[in-house]
């Protein structure tokens, strides 16, 4: 009895000690990746402190300006649902590789950029580069580590995912202080080239190339009704919700996803295998993981316009201010994957939550004569809540998932949480225009001030169901 036993657990143990795919060195594997990754999530929100200058250097609305953030997302959003059958066309290495490439080339485009149409175009190249790498980072973290270690190897993907949006602002601010905004792209071409190093080097290929026949009519769907979606939101910060365009946009963009999704569920070999929706722990993770990118994403959107605007402080020293809540978010992003080892998921998350809930109540309780230290407060508590539901969400919902279904997980789980920041970010848009707007006639201090907490209802909205749902979580019974 006891030797069969021990046979059990030794039959067991492999599978819990060992990397689907073991590398040697797995952390320097994945260190090109990170940095990559580290720079396309740093692009998201790095202009957003640079919108005000740009709308007047350029010459263009704030609808139109806000392309510059969501259009960089629209691309990802096509390309990400197309990264799990590249992966099984292409080795892992050289979808990296061609990234980091894709990627520097479009940050010396927008770099050089002479007017608002290059520098889109520059935008939406490096988009395709963000849309490849984020899904390879779970692929691969979930195949290079062990079980046991996914929880720390998650640690480090969120610190990317959410560290870089958060100091994207302070990097940009201070650059505006002393350059222009073209240096914002010039410092990104350093650190991609060091990542190309790194990966070209370290990364081995661990995905396997199996070739597919490729659905072509699946991927016109996937690109027009994902990208119809976020330019179908953006559209409505100029046009207005009740447009004919706005509307028609988005109905067409839902009916076509709708008939993309039942394509998939009735197809041998999807482009995206959306039946993982039917484990209950992945379905809970990935909506929770959505849900705060777009409280990181709207909310990184509207705070930095709130200090320039709302609090007349200079756009370098805003950049200044908003650092306290960067480093707090660096420091829990590093920790949250360790503690999602064994600390209970429920906890991590409605804790993670619940404080994100208390900063955003403090902000929208701020007026355009709120003295300094409060908004910084206000913005630390949000960067601690923020950070500590994101890690804890992604192992808890990628944790559900076998060796072949983790990586079209991971792509579906990035594919939505894009595309949800990217609408996340053109609502929070138009509500700080119809705030503006519906002011009246008070300084502009006020009137903008007005708009972002009109904004900022929208991310508290989406805070309370986030912090409700993750009541739903039931824990894994932990060794």
């Amino acid at each position: 009895m006891e030797k069969s036993l021990n046979a059990d657990q030794a039959s067991v143990e492999p599978k819990q000690k060992h990397a689907a795919k073991p590398v040697a060195r797995p952390f320097l594997a994945m260190l090109g990746m990170l940095i990559g990754g580290f720079v396309g999530m740093l692009s998201e929100t790095s202009l957003n402190i640079a919108l005000p200058s740009l709308i007047a250097e350029l010459h263009v609305s704030i609808g139109t300006m806000q392309w510059l953030v969501t259009g960089y997302m629209l691309v990802i959003g096509i390309v990400l649902p197309m990264s799990s059958l590249l992966q099984r066309i292409f080795s892992t290495r050289s979808l990296i590789l061609f990234a980091l490439c894709d990627f520097i080339v479009g940050a010396v485009i927008s770099a050089l950029a002479p007017n608002f149409a290059i520098l889109l175009v520059g935008r939406m190249i490096q988009g395709i580069a963000t849309g490849l790498i984020l899904p390879l980072m779970f692929t691969v973290a979930t195949l290079i580590f062990p079980p046991y270690k996914l929880g720390s190897a998650m640690g480090m993907i969120g610190l990317v995912i959410m560290f870089a949006p958060a100091v994207g602002p302070t990097l940009a601010g201070m650059i505006l202080g002393l350059l222009s905004w073209h240096w914002i792209f010039w410092l990104f071409v350093p650190f991609l080239v060091i990542a190309f190093i790194l990966a070209f080097k370290y990364l081995p290929n661990v995905g396997d190339i199996t070739k597919p026949k490729i659905d072509w009519f699946s991927i016109v769907l996937s690109a027009i009704g994902f990208g119809g979606l976020v330019a179908g939101v953006s559209l409505a910060s100029d046009s207005g919700w009740g447009s004919p365009q706005v509307i028609g946009t988005l109905i067409v963009s839902i009916l076509l996803l709708a008939w993309y999704i039942r394509r998939q569920l009735k197809s041998e070999t999807p482009i995206l295998n959306f039946r993982v929706f039917q484990k209950h722990q992945f379905t809970v993770g990935s909506v929770l993981v959505m849900l705060d990118f777009a409280i990181i994403l709207s909310s990184m959107y509207l705070l930095p316009m709130f200090w320039q605007n709302g609090l007349a402080i200079p756009v370098a020293m805003t950049g200044i201010v908003m650092l306290p809540g960067g480093i707090v978010n660096a420091i829990v992003s590093a920790i949250a994957g360790r503690f999602s080892d064994t600390v209970s998921t429920k906890l991590l998350t409605t804790l993670g939550f619940g404080v994100t809930i208390v900063g955003l109540v403090l902000l929208l309780l701020a007026s355009s004569t709120s003295p300094m230290w409060y908004v910084i407060l206000a913005h630390i508590i949000i960067m601690l809540g923020v950070p500590l539901a994101m890690s804890p969400a992604q192992t808890f919902g990628l944790g559900a998932l076998d060796e072949q279904t983790s990586g079209d997980g991971s792509t579906i789980m990035n594919t939505f949480q894009q595309i949800i920041g990217a609408m996340a970010t053109a609502i929070a848009t138009s509500l700080l225009a119809f705030g503006n707007t519906a002011a009246g006639h008070v300084s502009h201090q006020v009137a903008f001030t007005n708009g972002v907490h009109v904004g900022l209802w929208f991310t508290l909205i989406v805070a309370a169901v986030a912090f409700l749902l993750s009541f739903t979580i039931k824990d894994r019974k932990r060794a």
